[in-house]
């Protein structure tokens, strides 16, 4: 059974560039543009771990991670913030389980973050992609 991710951002490059990065490691990915469709994404699907960016239209990062974090069958899903690394949410935003830097190789940072945060199911993920 995949990992599955939900990836929230409303730049279309960095959305892309994290759910490649995540569909060639074998999860199973979820996409949103902003903090409302993650909410409507969250009722069709339990993903293992939560990829959101902070400054968005309709509803924010924070907002979601509020959202999230009061609904208890949703407050134990791990969160990996993407910010610019000017913005200084990593230092507001301390809900978090991890945050990475979009200005930074953001594919090493996604690595650490998901062996950070998520352990052996990367490496399970990572296992299930090799096997094919």
């Amino acid at each position: 059974m995949s990992v599955v991710a939900l990836v929230v951002d409303d730049s279309m490059l960095i959305r892309h560039t994290v759910c490649r990065f995540l569909e060639e490691r074998g999860f199973a990915v979820e996409s949103a543009t902003n903090g409302q469709e993650a909410l409507e994404a969250l009722k069709r699907a339990r993903p293992d771990i939560i990829i959101t960016d902070i400054q968005m239209p309709k509803m924010s990062g924070s907002e979601l991670i509020t959202a999230v974090k009061s609904e208890p069958a949703l407050a134990g899903i791990p969160i990996v913030i993407v910010a610019g690394k000017q913005s200084g949410f990593e230092q507001t935003e301390k809900r978090a389980n991890f945050t990475i830097f979009k200005d930074i190789n953001i594919e090493d940072q996604l690595a650490k973050a998901l062996q950070a945060v998520l352990g052996v199911k990367v490496a399970k993920a990572q296992a299930a992609k090799s096997s094919t």
